[in-house]
């Protein structure tokens, strides 16, 4: 397992005496053992502008400036704080939220199945980043900042015809959440001009399971051909898993007949609800789910050379994803729940 080490007031001493040698960031990390990334924070952390004696004006490197700024930030911890008494807690807590990922609610859900005895609440890990107690993990390390007040949605009136059944039919137990095997189903798609393929991402509404296709084309018959996919890989469990999907009016998603024909018998193998017009937040769950993707693939990102396999990768740590929206239960251990009471 990584650990992660916190520089000594000698350490900062010899540091200066290497930033004064004209060493790089990379040779003063080998020769200190510490991470690069260690380093560069540190030199951060203790500079000043300094005054020369031609009058011109430079950064440099002060061990005393970075000191003082570790002693305000112990300070400011004030009385009853334990982290600082649990190294293996605090860089175990690092290392989730740096090298997985995970969000600061999902990494202690994470640290509480690992067994740790020692724990902190969501607001104080957050407070404890913000302040800089952390010798690596900062603020630019979390996927998202804290949300503040939840908007209202806005109550949408269609203003032209979708091309299929409108969400206006769709029945309530699928607003609801309340029966399983509805599922909402967008595109992510790459660098515009520059990628070609685009991802198929469909979400179950009720567990927020994930499946992910990748497309070579971004067209409504590259829809098709991987919903088709899907259900020869799915066989007869496929109307039972796909009871209905959502979709927005984009070009991709036109051919409602063609995404609701089975490949496998005369009956249709789901039923498709087109969004309103301009109303992305109809499938909310989708756009949720999206940022997840983007945190492995970054909005105009080419991934022309991914291959389902590392698709499916992305797809399974969304899956086995810790949520509070479950009390940090994944998406996969609900969902074989679920598909284990709908296949009996």
């Amino acid at each position: 397992m990584k650990t992660f080490k916190q520089l000594s007031f000698n350490d900062r001493l010899r540091l200066e005496v290497l930033v004064k040698a004209k060493n790089k960031p990379r040779q003063i990390a080998k020769i200190l053992h510490f991470h690069i990334s260690t380093i560069y924070r540190e030199l951060k952390r203790g500079q000043f502008e300094a005054l020369n004696s031609d009058l011109t004006k430079e950064m440099r490197y002060s061990p005393d400036i970075a000191q003082q700024h570790k002693d305000e930030v112990l300070a400011a911890k004030g009385p009853g704080l334990k982290i600082g008494t649990q190294k293996a807690y605090a860089d175990r807590i690092e290392e989730i939220i740096i090298k997985d990922g995970y969000s600061p609610a999902a990494a202690l859900a994470k640290m509480k199945e690992e067994g740790f005895n020692f724990t902190i609440c969501v607001s104080t890990l957050y407070s404890y980043i913000e302040k800089g107690v952390f010798l690596n993990l900062a603020l630019e390390h979390l996927p998202e900042k804290r949300k503040g007040k939840k908007k209202h949605k806005r109550k949408t009136v269609q203003k032209r015809a979708t091309k299929g059944e409108s969400i206006e039919n769709r029945p309530k137990e699928v607003m609801s959440r309340a029966e399983f095997g509805h599922w909402e189903m967008d595109t992510v798609v790459g660098a515009r001009g520059l990628a070609r393929k685009s991802l198929l991402v469909l979400t179950e509404r009720k567990t927020r399971k994930e499946t992910i296709l990748l497309l070579k084309e971004h067209t409504s018959a590259a829809v098709v051909k991987a919903l088709d996919r899907l259900e020869r890989k799915m066989g007869k469990r496929f109307r039972e898993i796909f009871k209905s999907i959502t979709v927005d009016n984009g070009s991709e998603f036109s051919d409602w007949e063609g995404m609701e024909r089975s490949r496998r018998s005369r009956k249709k193998r789901t039923k498709v609800y087109y969004c309103h017009p301009y109303s992305s937040w109809e499938r909310g769950t989708n756009e949720n789910q999206n940022k997840l993707i983007r945190r492995h693939i970054p909005k105009g990102a080419v991934f022309d050379d991914k291959t389902q396999g590392d698709i499916d990768r992305i797809a399974d740590w969304i899956n086995n994803y810790p949520r509070r929206l479950f009390e940090y239960r994944t998406s996969e251990g609900l969902y074989n729940e679920e598909l284990k009471k709908a296949l009996i």
